[in-house]
């Protein structure tokens, strides 16, 4: 027998509303953090923002009547199975790509939004800022794949060793070790900034 027909789930319009707010609300909050995943993953913003854009909208299809203590989890792992698909989709077109022909300096070079400068210099705290960013994200993009989603779910995104772990599809064990390795290499590249 259905659940709803049991009594155990309340799919009245009001309920239905407040579901719909609170995973509104979820996405809201996981929306930046997930975003700086998928873009530390492809390093390209138009691939991160659809990655995100897509696990946002299956996780609104296919889970959004799980309890919300779920959602964390499913759709980090929802996140990392649309980076893989991407990253495999992108190998793919590169092998094609690379037997076409390509445009030319000449043509990038007319380009007058690729020309156009910034109106304003960056403050000196802005920049330093700036370079220190960079250097964590050099730093992120050299460690395995396993590592850097580990650091990210954990340091990034908050996500405890359990929940981790289940979004990344792995055991606890798993995720503390990959966690520790990359704790270990980033210390080492980039000495007292983390």
């Amino acid at each position: 027998m259905p659940a709803a027909l049991r009594g155990d789930v309340d799919r009245s319009p009001s309920n239905a509303h407040t579901a719909q707010h609170a995973l509104g609300q979820f996405l809201a909050s996981v929306e930046l953090k997930a975003f700086r995943i998928a873009q530390a993953a492809l390093r390209h913003e138009d691939d991160a923002l659809d990655a995100v854009q897509d696990a946002m909208l299956q996780l609104a299809r296919a889970y959004a009547d799980r309890p919300a203590e779920e959602w964390k989890p499913l759709f980090y792992r929802i996140l990392e199975n649309r980076i893989r698909d991407l990253q495999r989709r992108r190998s793919v077109r590169d092998r094609v790509m690379a037997w076409l022909p390509f445009a030319t300096d000449a043509e990038e070079a007319n380009d007058p939004i690729a020309m156009a400068e910034s109106p304003e210099l960056p403050a000196p705290r802005r920049l330093e800022l700036d370079e220190t960013m960079a250097a964590l994200q050099r730093a992120l993009t050299a460690l395995p794949r396993r590592q850097q989603q580990v650091f990210l779910l954990r340091t990034l995104e908050g996500l405890d060793v359990a929940q981790t772990a289940r979004a990344m599809g792995c055991s606890q064990g798993s995720v503390k070790t990959h966690y520790f390795r990359a704790l270990r290499a980033l210390r080492a590249q980039l000495g007292e900034l983390i």
